[in-house]
């Protein structure tokens, strides 16, 4: 058994391997997930065939082969996903694929944009690196209100 590339931790023919071989997405993830596991066995085919016409102008085929030849693929995350269900006729997915090249590990993080088409989805376009929140953290005063709910002040409670 051969673990689908995509980190659904299913076998690689009960998962992305049907799309591959030309079985439709039933979802927005589902080809993005797909598309990773297309980088990470070398199908650039693949990777070009579910692409939208005007996404086509951008992209090099050539070059995309060539990197997934220098190119260890090590992970992908799902991070967010809007919209993109198989009753929908557009969606978003957020995800971040870890690999190394050269011997250098990096990330690739994107908003991905994905457009059904005739009850086929296809890769419309992305924001690379897009910035990430950042996470805001409220300091808790000796004397106020211990966020536990106790009714206590902080420094009685869990501040002790």
């Amino acid at each position: 058994m051969t673990t689908c590339p995509c980190g659904s931790g299913k076998a690689l023919d009960a998962c992305c391997g049907p799309l591959l071989a030309g079985a439709l997405a039933p979802t927005a993830e589902a080809l993005m997930r797909s598309r990773y596991s297309a980088y990470a066995l070398g199908n650039i085919a693949y990777v070009a065939a579910t692409h939208a016409p005007e996404a086509m102008e951008g992209f090099d085929q050539a070059a995309s082969e060539e990197m997934a030849r220098k190119v260890k693929w090590k992970g992908l995350t799902i991070e967010a996903t809007e919209g993109g269900g198989e009753g929908d006729e557009t969606g978003t997915v957020t995800f971040s694929a870890r690999f190394s090249m050269g011997g250098q590990d990096q990330m690739h993080r994107e908003i991905s944009r994905f457009r059904k088409e005739d009850g086929r989805w296809l890769y419309v376009d992305g924001d690379t690196n897009p910035p990430v929140e950042q996470r805001r953290v409220e300091k808790i005063g000796r004397n106020d209100p211990c966020p536990c709910g106790s009714g206590k002040k902080y420094k009685k409670c869990c501040g002790a």
